[in-house]
Formats: C-alpha cells, structure tokens, sequence
C-alpha cells in the first residue's frame, strides 16, 4: 500500500501515515499550483506538437505502403507534381463556364464601323479585353449590314456565331471560336490577349471579303 509518511513538527511520537487517496489529492492540489507550469507549452503548440505528430504518422505509413519506402514516396510526390505543374502550364488556369447568355451589344446601336474604330483604339493603348469584345461586335454589325444576319438586339454571340456560319460555311470553326473567346473575355473571367484581337481582326477582314454562300429558295436559313 503507497502511504505518505511523516514525523511530527516536535520530532516525538510515532510517524503519521496518510491513507493513499488523501495523499493523491494533496500532490495533485500541490502540482496544480502556477508555479510548476510556468513552462508549460501554450496550447497553440500542443496543438502544432499533435498535429506534427499525426503528419510524422501518416507520412511513416505512406512510405511503408510505397514501393521503396520513403525514397519511393518522394519520388511519387514529385511525379504528381510535375504532371499537375504540366497540365497547369498547358491548359492554363482553371476557367469558369461562360454564360452566353447576355446580349452580344449595348443598348446603343452603333455601326461595324464605329466598332471597328472602337477596337482599333483599345487595341492602341493595349487594352485587349475590351478590344477584343468590339472587334467581335464589328464583325457581327457587318454581317447584319450585309443582309447576312438579321438584325437581332437580344443576339448572344453564340447565336451570332451559329447563324452566320450558314452563309460563310468556309469560317464556321473560325466564328466559334471567336464566340468562345468572347464570352471567355465578357463572362468566363478570362484575359484577352494581342493574339486573340489579331485573331478576330484576321477573321473580321475575311469575312467582310467572303461571298457569302446563299440559301436556296425556300431552305431554312
């Protein structure tokens, strides 16, 4: 039995024995004072201390799992992270799906000129964005001034894109295109670049110079 033995204060009489649970309660009150913590750690590094400790863990069972213990892990880890750093560089940064679903133009109707004169001056002081979205207005206004497209204020350029590819089947894929890079510009969160306005320049000037492909009589356009 763990008993606590002590002498009197005056040095007679027989020792005087504590039973054992009082003597637990005396050392837990005596080690429960400040003074024996004063160097405790906080429980912000307790905290830290557990979870270093559950990394340790997993980390010691993930290298015994990989073929060639931790030499073999790390070699996995760089390999994925060097397919991730891969796939980022050639996809690019995660894009948000573009809603086409916005009018192609503004309330103010203007002509494919104005646009074009719009884009061109955007584009003189490197602000691609916006003129890439007037070239792709330019484009679409000249088509409806050539009785190519019908006059549409609610048109998105998706529709744009779709119906005058019927009569310029030659820049179907081109006028997709152009529909993608503007609503990645307008709606995706996305960053026009010089080459994307060279681009829809490029298929602008072709367009305007294409004869058109007409419907026969009575086929739907």
């Amino acid at each position: 039995m763990a008993t606590a033995w002590l002498t009197r204060a005056d040095g007679d009489g027989p020792p005087v024995t504590i039973p054992r649970d009082a003597a637990r309660e005396a050392a837990e009150r005596e080690l429960s004072k400040p003074a024996y913590h004063e160097n405790d750690p906080s429980w912000f590094m307790r905290a830290l201390n557990k979870f270093w400790e559950w990394v340790d863990k997993l980390f010691s069972a993930a290298s015994g799992a990989a073929p060639g213990g931790t030499i073999g892990l790390l070699v996995i880890v760089l390999a994925v992270v060097a397919v991730a750093a891969a796939l980022w560089w050639r996809l690019g940064a995660p894009r948000r799906s573009p809603t086409s679903t916005a009018p192609l133009f503004d309330d103010r109707p203007r002509s494919a000129a104005e646009h074009r004169a719009a884009a061109e001056a955007h584009a003189a002081q490197g602000h691609w964005n916006q003129a890439a979205q007037e070239r792709m207005r330019a484009l679409v206004r000249s088509l409806e001034e050539r009785a190519l497209l019908d006059p549409r204020p609610g048109r998105t350029a998706d529709e744009a894109a779709t119906e005058a590819a019927r009569p310029l089947p030659q820049h179907a894929d081109a006028l997709r295109a152009a529909a993608r890079d503007f609503d990645d510009v307008t709606y995706g969160g996305r960053t026009a670049t010089q080459e994307t306005y060279q681009r829809l320049t490029a298929l602008d000037t072709a367009a305007e110079r294409t004869t058109p492909t007409l419907a026969a009589p009575g086929a739907p356009r």
